[in-house]
């Protein structure tokens, strides 16, 4: 098949587009930059320049393109994140997923496009209410801490916008990556604070989060391509896992001490309401259905085992 990745210098996709090639794909990969076309060519796609927000600039770049599917991964999200200032961080990503969509899925509608495959995430946007894991038969949460409400609305936005295109859409729910170059892994920002002990558990530690390391979101989304699955799916691991119990863990895996234990009404004035939600009250996901419905088979069925071999 042919296939459009759209934003295919982002995280996942440096991953998806040499798994889609290898698979005997035709990929065409988008990115906004002239410098990151030539990695794209090394990762075997014809590079494509595009701003997701001009309309007609994706408009052209899906005409000529010419795909059967494209893939939506437009992201940008910084390295480091302001938990206090969420929506802050997420607000170029939140264009993306609003904008940036609209864009795509008309374009894909006027080019013949026949499926769409985009982006969504598990990690922490379901309701909390009743157990600890959800399946995509649970509702996402309605409501959000202050400064969550954009980034929530706008995965809602996302997921809406894919069912509605009259396109073959699927929405996939990542959990929350780790491994090269994401948020987790080797040099980030975030590995590098369990590292010193200024990561802390804060509270309870009973919020469940799911992971998934990048390289089994790609395969994941390669076998979504090539599926004629519709809706949404979680693309998790085996393991979702509260806070007390992945984060001691964590530092084990890297060598670092076990992290400090602070009470929530500390911790609030450093990480906000958001991040005391997600230390202590998010959900996790269940994979079962994706594994069922693509044939998904994961190299890091649990965190524990990716922690310890695929932070590099």
């Amino acid at each position: 098949m042919r296939i459009l990745v759209a934003g295919a210098t982002g995280v996942v996709g440096v991953r998806l587009v040499p798994a889609l090639v290898a698979r005997g794909h035709e990929v065409v990969g988008t990115t906004r930059t002239p410098e990151r076309a030539d990695r794209l060519r090394r990762l075997g796609a014809e590079p494509v320049l595009m701003d997701a927000l001009d309309a007609t600039a994706v408009k052209e770049a899906v005409m000529r393109a010419d795909p059967e599917v494209v893939v939506h991964e437009l992201t940008a999200i910084p390295p480091d994140l302001n938990l206090r200032r969420f929506d802050e961080s997420f607000a170029a990503t939140n264009r993306l997923r609003r904008e940036g969509t609209d864009h795509l899925v008309e374009a894909a509608r006027s080019a013949g496009v026949r499926r769409l495959v985009a982006q969504s995430y598990a990690a922490w946007p379901y309701e909390r209410t009743g157990g600890p894991v959800k399946t995509e038969d649970d509702p996402l949460a309605t409501e959000a801490p202050t400064h969550l409400r954009q980034t929530l609305g706008a995965i809602r936005y996302l997921e809406a916008a894919v069912a509605a295109s009259g396109l073959e859409g699927l929405s996939l729910r990542y959990g929350g990556f780790y491994g090269p170059g994401t948020s987790l892994g080797e040099g980030s920002p975030a590995l590098e604070a369990v590292r010193r002990r200024r990561f802390p558990l804060v509270g309870s530690g009973e919020g469940v989060w799911s992971f998934v390391h990048i390289d089994d979101a790609a395969s994941a989304t390669a076998d979504a391509v090539e599926a004629d699955r519709v809706g949404v799916l979680n693309i998790t691991d085996d393991e979702p896992a509260p806070v007390r119990v992945w984060l001691p863990e964590l530092a084990r895996a890297i060598g670092a001490k076990p992290p400090r234990q602070v009470p929530a009404w500390l911790a609030r004035p450093l990480v906000g309401e958001v991040g005391i939600t997600m230390m202590t009250d998010i959900r996790g996901a269940s994979n079962a259905r994706a594994k069922r419905e693509l044939g998904w088979r994961l190299r890091f069925p649990s965190w524990r085992e990716g922690f310890r071999l695929g932070l590099e």
